[in-house]
């Protein structure tokens, strides 16, 4: 067992502590070589990782980061919401760069599947809200209100002859959408994605719990964050599943005495997409400098973020609701050209001293300038919990590791 893995345990997740986009996919991506399962709970196509190897960028938006190392088992949980024709492109550009995934990719057969009609339908209610919330209209809400109104389709069903359940949608979805059913292309995919990955779908708690008896590691990676869960998120500017990790055990099956440890992945100042509240968004000339630096633009819809300041009050909120036993610290570099750092700190803004000079790639906490060091050890005091893991960049070897 490798030190970190000594420091975390068997079965570790990451869980998004603001409003996502906090670039889970690098520690999950970092951590996915000291584990042998890595698992993926909730959410659909609507999240994004972008991981950038030997400066190649690789956007993911259903397969789990870590999938990039080779010979790692792959579990998308019973909580996803899959789009067959996102998942057998994303499974086609890991081929093309030569990674294997089949042989290796387990997925639930009580996933649920989402149709490119429930994409129009996402665009059609987003519409017609009095207050839009900003969804990015992958189809997600509409398939999550199928499971809920037990008639969506389950991935154990992708070998039958699903053509009369499509047909028959047709025309209620017309009456109550607006939305055209193109049923050919609908029943086409469902064959397309039975040829590819029929052979992947199984009862993956099955497969989760032979995996603990016999000794294997676990890493759950969760989706968008814990301010967008749809109990105790924003409201109702939120998502349509739980992202916390509670949620992501439920979309998994394990047990919660499982768990050895969490990583709760901040990043050293906060963005959001879409609408809903924001205490802490900067204005002016902040607001760009922080998105142009930070590349703050949706890996799924391109759309500019949202930025603004680090609130330690709602970090203190997503840690009573997970239990975090460590923070990932992403994106300090970010904050090296500023002069001063606002920060929310009981329910005040508070300005702390900016350090004005690189921490772009930094290793060690012992190089990072004094005020970046204190800037960090105050998120650890207001919150206590220890920052394990400090992002300075992109890529996979710019981060600190505080073990």
């Amino acid at each position: 067992m490798s030190s970190i893995q000594n420091t975390l345990g068997p079965v570790t997740s990451v869980i998004g502590a603001q409003w996502g986009d906090e670039g889970k996919g690098k520690i999950v991506d970092i951590l996915a070589s000291e584990y042998d399962v890595i698992a993926r709970a909730c959410g659909g196509a609507n999240a994004g990782h972008t991981i950038v190897v030997e400066g190649e960028k690789h956007v993911f938006h259903l397969m789990p980061s870590g999938c990039l190392h080779a010979g790692k088992d792959i579990v998308l949980g019973s909580g996803l919401v899959i789009h067959l024709p996102t998942l057998l492109k994303e499974i086609a550009t890991l081929e093309e760069h030569g990674i294997s995934i089949i042989d290796r990719l387990h997925i639930s057969k009580a996933a649920h599947i989402v149709f490119d009609y429930h994409k129009e339908v996402d665009g059609v209610l987003e519409d017609q809200r009095e207050e839009p919330i900003g969804t990015t209209k992958r189809g997600i809400g509409p398939a999550y209100m199928d499971k809920a109104a037990r008639t969506g389709v389950r991935m154990e069903r992708l070998g039958e002859d699903l053509s009369s359940v499509i047909t028959n949608r047709v025309d209620p979805i017309k009456k109550n959408y607006g939305v055209d059913v193109d049923a050919a292309t609908e029943i086409q995919n469902l064959k397309d994605a039975h040829a590819k990955i029929g052979s992947c779908i199984c009862d993956t708690v099955e497969f989760l719990a032979k995996a603990r008896s016999a000794g294997k590691t676990i890493l759950v990676e969760g989706a968008q964050a814990v301010l967008l869960d749809i109990d105790h998120g924003t409201y109702p500017f939120v998502t349509s599943s739980s992202t916390t990790l509670a949620g992501a055990l439920q979309g998994l099956g394990l047990p919660p005495m499982a768990v050895t440890s969490c990583i709760g992945v901040a990043k050293a100042y906060c963005t959001r997409v879409g609408e809903g509240d924001f205490a802490t968004e900067a204005e002016g000339d902040a607001e760009e400098r922080l998105r142009e630096r930070g590349g703050e633009y949706g890996s799924t819809t391109g759309r500019p973020r949202r930025t603004g300041w680090l609130n330690i009050d709602q970090l203190n909120e997503t840690q009573a609701l997970n239990g975090f036993t460590g923070w990932n610290v992403t994106k300090l570099d970010v904050l090296d050209e500023e002069e001063v750092i606002p920060v929310m700190i009981n329910s005040k803004l508070e300005e702390l001293p900016g350090w004005k000079s690189s921490t772009a790639g930094l290793t060690s906490f012992e190089e990072l300038p004094e005020n970046a060091q204190k800037y960090i050890k105050r998120i650890e005091e207001e919150t206590g919990v220890p920052a394990t893991f400090i992002g300075t960049g992109p890529g996979r070897e710019e981060m600190i590791t505080k073990t």
